[in-house]
Parts: structure tokens; sequence; C-alpha cells
């Protein structure tokens, strides 16, 4: 039987936090804390990102400003991203300021107990240095692993979130996917709330960074599940997507 509205509403309350012991959690357990970052293969393709000291096209912008232009943009110039524009969204979005622990590190976003359940899948359509594929940002390291090539990687998106055409004519579109067990391992049954709400950080710090490059970026919660995590390679279960959103350059008027 599916489940009524107002018992989906209870996801969004935080009374389930009083149902739980915690001194059963992982963590209370003395379980080791899951990485921060999804391993990757040593052979692994990875490319260098330019650091914040190289960013030749990051302009600055008045954060009150930034503010009040913030929009969701669904149309984009036929113009590539730069490797350092790039760069500056991925580090905006999940960058690493210092590692703290082993499984902890302080980010340019917040996280319930800096746990920070997501990672970050770029799907290059335009943007210069990169072949058209799927890559991985590596918040420690500043670096995109490759995941696959693909030439033909914005066919497939329309469909995949379920007719919105303007998502295969950007230039990138960051993928966010969950690893539950990393706010599991603390919370137990308390973590989904705050993993669905690190996401939302996430996005509006996107949207503020896109204002100093001149683009734009739109938010999208509606998608194919199965579809947009078999275009990343991802299992569905112990990592899904939950959250995503294309970026592009935007015209002057738009802005």
């Amino acid at each position: 039987m599916q489940p009524t509205i107002e018992q989906l509403r209870y996801f969004l309350k935080d009374t389930i936090r009083r149902t739980i012991d915690f001194s059963r959690t992982d963590q209370h357990r003395g379980v080791p804390p899951p990485p921060v970052e999804k391993p990757f293969a040593p052979e692994a393709e990875r490319i260098a990102l330019p650091s914040p000291a190289e960013w030749s096209r990051v302009g600055r912008v008045d954060l009150a400003e930034a503010i009040s232009r913030r929009r969701s943009h669904r149309s984009f110039l036929p113009i590539a991203l730069s490797l350092d524009e790039l760069a500056f969204l991925l580090w905006a979005t999940q960058g690493v300021r210092r590692s703290l622990a082993p499984g902890a590190v302080l980010r340019n976003v917040p996280s319930a107990g800096c746990r920070h359940a997501l990672e970050t899948y770029v799907l290059a359509l335009r943007v210069e240095g990169l072949e058209a594929g799927v890559y991985r940002y590596l918040p420690l390291e500043h670096q995109l692993v490759l995941e696959r090539r693909d030439a033909r990687l914005a066919e497939p998106l329309t469909p995949a979130t379920l007719g919105q055409r303007f998502v295969g004519e950007a230039s990138a579109v960051l993928v966010w996917t969950a690893i539950p067990y990393r706010m599991e391992w603390r919370y137990g049954l308390a973590a989904h709330k705050v993993i669905a709400l690190d996401a939302g950080h996430v996005c509006q710090n996107l949207y503020l960074a896109c204002e100093a490059i001149g683009a734009g970026a739109c938010a999208i919660g509606a998608y194919h599940q199965e579809a947009i995590d078999e275009l990343i390679r991802v299992d569905g279960e112990d990592e899904f997507t939950i959250y995503l959103a294309p970026v592009g350059k935007v015209s002057a008027e738009a802005r």
C-alpha cells in the first residue's frame, strides 16, 4: 500500500531523533568512520584542476549583489566553460579547507556532524580541456577522475530528466550522489533528512558561485532515478543520485 501524504511528512520532522538509541550507532560502537571521499583505482586517469591562485576567469562579485541576482536559468549559450571556471564551481560546492581527523574534513559548505555524505559527478559536455564524458570530483586532491568518455552524453539527459531538454544544452551538469552510510554511521535513522538538507547547501553555493563567472544553473529535483544512476554508473542502493544541476554561460540580459 502506498504511504499517505501525512505519513511521508514524517521525513521532514526531527521526531525520529527521540526514538534512536545512539549508543547503538556504528560511531558509538567504535567502528572506524567511512572515508570522506569515494576511493578510486590508482591507475585511473586523473586531471589536475587549477588551484584558486591560478583562476584567471573567476571574477569578484559583491555578495549582496550575487544573492539579489540569483535565479534559475534554463537557457544557456553555446559557450564552453573553462577548466578554471569548473574548478571554481567544484571548490565552491565541495572544496576541502582542512582535514580534522580520519573521516572528517571541513569543506566550503556545512554538513550535519561534518559527515559530508555527497559525491560530485561532472557530466562534461562543453568544458575546455576535457573530453566529453563522466568525471568525479576528488575534493581531497582537487582533481577529476575520469569515469568514462562519452561523446553522445547529452542525448540521454532529456529522457533521464523527464523531458527537461535544457539540461542537455548546458556546458556541464553537476550530479550529486548520496552515500548514506557516511551519515548513518553517526546518526542512524536520523541521517536521511540531514542528507537532503546538505544537498540544498551545496546547490545554493553553486548558484552564488555562478554569479562570479557569468554563468547560471538550475536545480533539478525531478529526474528518472534509475536512468541517472545508470548514466553515472552507481549502484542505486549504497550510492544514488539525490540532486543535479546543469550549468552554462548565460547572456548579460538574462543575468
